[in-house]
């Protein structure tokens, strides 16, 4: 009898080791990360850019404030070969500018309606 509570003992006790062991390598996992953390946070903060002067900061344009300009520009128009073209293999690449059409009516395909087709609305036929 003696020899089988001292062997449930001893399992006992290595069962407590192992937990001790398992909680102990926790809290070295976690030492691990925060330090990590820590270390990481400071060199970010130590390679920041630093913050502009004030003499470097935007000011206004001297005609005041930019507004949006509302016009209506002519299209460029696109061979009409049949063959595909890809953005980079047109004029300029898109960035030529177009000119200000003579016409600045927004253009309507059917009066009162707004020319999109599937738009949900009732539409004239």
């Amino acid at each position: 009898m003696n020899s089988a509570w001292m062997e449930t003992a001893d399992l006992a006790a290595g069962r407590g080791a192992l937990g001790t062991g398992l909680v102990v390598a926790g809290l070295v996992v976690l030492a691990l990360l925060i330090g990590m953390f820590v270390f990481g946070s400071r060199r970010v903060r130590n390679s920041t850019v630093r913050r502009p002067r004030p003499e470097e900061q935007p000011r206004m344009p001297e005609g005041g404030p930019v507004r949006e300009v509302r016009e209506h520009r002519e299209a460029e128009e696109v061979p009409r070969d049949g063959e595909r073209r890809l953005p980079h293999e047109l004029k300029g690449n898109g960035t030529v500018g177009s000119r200000t059409s003579a016409s600045q009516e927004r253009p309507r395909w059917d009066e009162g309606g707004s020319g999109g087709f599937g738009s949900g609305g009732p539409g004239r036929h």
